[in-house]
């Protein structure tokens, strides 16, 4: 952990993630994740106190970002998508008003 929090990582990209702790420790990722929560939760806190975000955070961040604008956009695209439809409806009931009624001989 503090080779990471040092910049001095040896064998991990450095990057502020549960991952790179895993790897510069040499131990699997899910011993930190579920065995050693505490130590998860302790090298957090360390990103934090110094100021930085932990790059999972960055990145889900930049995720819920991407998300927002997609469901806004979509948001955009139904509300068009309804217009269009009841303009639509509404010529379909203006053409069937105009066309003459069929009688059977």
């Amino acid at each position: 952990m503090d080779r990471i929090l040092a910049d001095r990582a040896e064998h991990s990209n450095g990057a502020l993630t549960i991952v790179a702790l895993a790897l510069e420790a040499k131990v699997p990722r899910n011993a930190l994740t579920q065995r050693h929560t505490d130590l998860k939760a302790e090298f957090y806190e360390q990103v934090r106190a110094r100021g930085g975000t932990p790059d999972s955070e960055r990145r889900l961040r930049r995720q819920v970002r991407r998300l927002k604008e997609l469901t806004a956009a979509d948001a955009h695209e139904i509300t068009q998508l309804k217009a269009d439809r009841q303009l639509a409806v509404r010529r379909a009931h203006a053409i069937v008003r105009v066309l003459p009624t069929q009688t059977t001989p």
